[in-house]
């Protein structure tokens, strides 16, 4: 049992707390309340819950990795942590000119690192 897949999973487990307790009232109910038309507010809303299914099936995997050893899991969130570490990093860049903004791939990256250190 590692401690650091033990803070990876107590992370993963926040992340997706923080998402949905905090980022719902702060992004997902503003644009659901918002002039945009039905179809970009419903497509807002499937995508939405998409990142909550990803962010809980993560808590998860990340809980069953202080128990088992399952390298391909490790790594597949490893991916995923590093895919949207980078496109936090891109958008708030090239599009808000900083990183201040959305500092969420300061999470993603810490993931990435403790579960490839807690493997």
């Amino acid at each position: 049992m590692s401690v650091a897949m033990i803070v990876a999973s107590a992370l993963s487990a926040l992340t997706f707390g923080i998402h949905v307790w905090m980022g719902g009232p702060e992004i997902h109910r503003p644009i659901q309340g918002s002039a945009l038309s039905t179809g970009l507010r419903a497509m807002s809303a499937v995508l939405w819950h998409a990142v909550t299914v990803v962010l809980a099936v993560m808590a998860g995997a990340t809980a069953w990795l202080v128990v088992a050893d399952e390298p391909g899991l490790a790594w597949t969130l490893i991916a995923i942590c590093v895919g949207w570490a980078g496109l936090f990093l891109w958008y708030g860049w090239s599009r808000l000119g900083s990183l201040k903004p959305m500092p969420q791939w300061v999470i993603f990256l810490a993931l990435a690192g403790l579960i490839g250190v807690g493997m």
